[in-house]
């Protein structure tokens, strides 16, 4: 790594704080109350240590591959390793035990293998629930109007723990727009809150990235998935 990319990484990675915190105050909460993850996707280990030696604390990756490429080079003696990207059931198995976290479970096929491999492994797997929020064709996640029913259908699957929701919106022209996504994933979060599903906790609300975590705070995210914004832009391509 050059000198310039840590230097880099260490000024938005204190930027990024100061706009956790700013933003956070104005929710009416306190900076503890929201989890900063690092998306890494594409990014070199020794970039994300560098990161972690910082403060940094929870890291996630998109694809399998990536994350089993770089596994034996993560700090995770300082950091919790999630996985945020879409999840085939058939690589579940290659994951399972490795990460703390998979934030994007969209279907009953896909928690019924999660529960299955966790219980091959001897492991609890905690999982979010990923919702189609703005109803897009190319995007994963579940109807918001079949959430409660596929929330009912794995409630008792076994070595699993549904920790919460998470989105991804549509790319919007306004803030308004995106605001409006926000406001309606929350409100979805709070009514499962309310209805106190058996062995449903809603701990986590994981939404918002780069370009809009802060208005995703606001608007009651408990997690934001920040990458470009602390490593720089990159070749998503790869």
């Amino acid at each position: 790594m050059t000198e310039k990319l840590l230097r880099d990484i260490e000024y938005n990675y204190k930027t990024i704080e100061e706009r956790i915190s700013e933003a956070a105050l104005k929710a009416g909460k306190k900076r503890e109350d929201i989890t900063f993850l690092a998306a890494t996707k594409t990014v070199d280990p020794e970039a994300i240590n560098y990161a972690i030696s910082l403060g940094l604390r929870y890291i996630g990756e998109n694809k399998v591959q990536e994350l089993l490429s770089k596994y034996d080079f993560y700090d995770l003696e300082n950091a919790s390793l999630q996985f945020i990207g879409h999840l085939q059931s058939n690589k579940v198995r290659q994951i399972v035990g490795k990460v703390d976290l998979i934030q994007s479970v969209d279907s009953v096929k896909l928690a019924r293998e999660v529960s299955k491999q966790s219980v091959k492994n001897n492991v609890n797997t905690d999982i979010l629930i990923e919702v189609n929020i703005g109803g897009e064709e190319s995007k994963s996640g579940t109807e918001p109007e079949r959430l409660v029913e596929l929330l009912d259908e794995i409630k008792d699957f076994e070595n699993i723990s549904v920790k919460g929701l998470m989105c991804i919106p549509p790319i919007c022209d306004s803030q308004q727009k995106i605001l409006n996504f926000f406001s309606k994933m929350n409100n979805i979060f709070i009514d499962i809150s309310g209805k106190k599903i058996d062995n449903i906790s809603m701990d986590i609300l994981s939404m918002g990235m780069s370009a809009d975590y802060y208005e995703a705070i606001l608007s009651g995210a408990t997690m934001v998935r920040v990458g470009s914004s602390l490593f720089g832009a990159r070749n998503y391509q790869a």
